[in-house]
């Protein structure tokens, strides 16, 4: 986990360093519209943007004509005063005890933000995760019984079909349908809750939210149901065909007793066990445009925002929030298929 994580921190921060259009050519460029006197306020009045020095070879985009000083201290301001490989280090060390720094353009730490905003994200995947759930093990395991038949055959089609619609496509003709675009207003476009939602009674607020949650939820859904449906349709064919079964039908047990009884327990160990990682799965490569299509103020839409704006402590914040979440869900994986499964043995993997 450790060298992962480092990893995947060091190749976004090398991948920042080559972006164009960072927060200080930003803050130029600001400055260059605004005149002399938003220059004074930003350095304090120790330099002049009005100021022209011909003789600057800065490398940022617009800084021709701008004195140096005040291109020192924007660097200074924003951290770029040092050298990359002792900025990535400063930035580790701060990381390790969760100190990660503060947004540029807002007043608040990123450890705010991220707390801020994670309740709405792990919302949306945490439910996305559960209606994946019971509906692809029942209907993988319908599938199971049924490999071969019409209804085997439509309920693959209709699942490929769905998983095969990125979820942002689908998320936009929901609105279109459902949202007012063109045909029915039947559910909200925007936000979790509507206005005055403080003061509604519990009973409302949850069928308010809920209300809220149908379009973007159906939207994480729809491709989520393939690889869950055809794992617990395989399972269960594997579990099937062994010889317990025909001992168990041998005795003379129902079907369902034979399916429910014995062949689910054993069928349903690796689905189970990879709960945490279909939630994870689900969190990260679902609720960034589905946050950002249906203006959701979670974890997706604040990486966007923060993106856009260059705002780099933001966006490094949430990305080693987002793997180090990502591998400890990892790590809880295989600790379940151990506990559930204890024939299953990573050593022996190993060697």
């Amino acid at each position: 986990m450790i060298p992962t994580l480092l990893g995947i921190m060091l190749i976004s921060f090398v991948i920042i360093q080559f972006v164009p259009g960072g927060p200080v050519e930003k803050m130029i460029a600001q400055l260059q519209g605004h005149g002399a006197s938003a220059t004074a306020r930003i350095s304090g009045g120790g330099s002049d943007i009005g100021s022209v020095n011909t003789s600057s070879n800065s490398t940022y985009k617009g800084a021709q004509g701008l004195d140096p000083e005040f291109i020192a201290e924007l660097e200074a301001m924003y951290g770029f005063d040092k050298p990359a490989h002792i900025r990535f280090f400063i930035m580790i060390k701060n990381y390790l005890t969760f100190n990660l720094g503060d947004s540029y353009y807002r007043d608040v730490g990123v450890i705010d933000l991220v707390l801020e905003k994670m309740p709405v994200s792990i919302s949306l995947g945490l439910w996305s995760t559960l209606i994946i759930y019971l509906i692809s093990i029942p209907l993988g395991i319908k599938k199971a019984v049924r490999d071969g038949s019409h209804f085997d055959i439509w309920t693959s089609a209709a699942v490929f079909i769905g998983y095969a619609i990125p979820s942002f496509m689908f998320a936009i003709l929901l609105i279109v349908m459902f949202a007012g675009g063109r045909y029915w207003d039947i559910f909200p476009l925007r936000g979790l809750t509507s206005d005055g939602w403080e003061d509604m009674s519990m009973a409302q607020a949850a069928l308010d939210y809920a209300w809220h949650m149908v379009l973007p939820i159906a939207a994480m859904v729809v491709s989520g149901f393939a690889s869950l449906t055809m794992l617990s349709k395989n399972s269960f064919m594997d579990e099937i065909g062994k010889q317990y079964v025909l001992t168990a039908r041998a005795k003379g047990l129902s079907e369902n007793q034979v399916l429910y009884g014995h062949v689910f327990r054993n069928a349903m160990l690796i689905v189970i066990a990879g709960f945490p990682a279909a939630f994870v799965a689900i969190f990260f490569t679902s609720s960034l445009l589905i946050e950002v299509i249906f203006s959701l103020d979670g974890m997706g839409l604040l990486g966007y925002e923060s993106i856009i704006n260059r705002d780099y402590p933001v966006v490094l914040g949430t990305l080693y929030i987002f793997t180090l979440m990502s591998l400890v869900m990892h790590l809880i994986r295989d600790i379940v298929y151990v506990w559930i499964d204890p024939r299953i043995d990573f050593e022996s993997r190993g060697g």
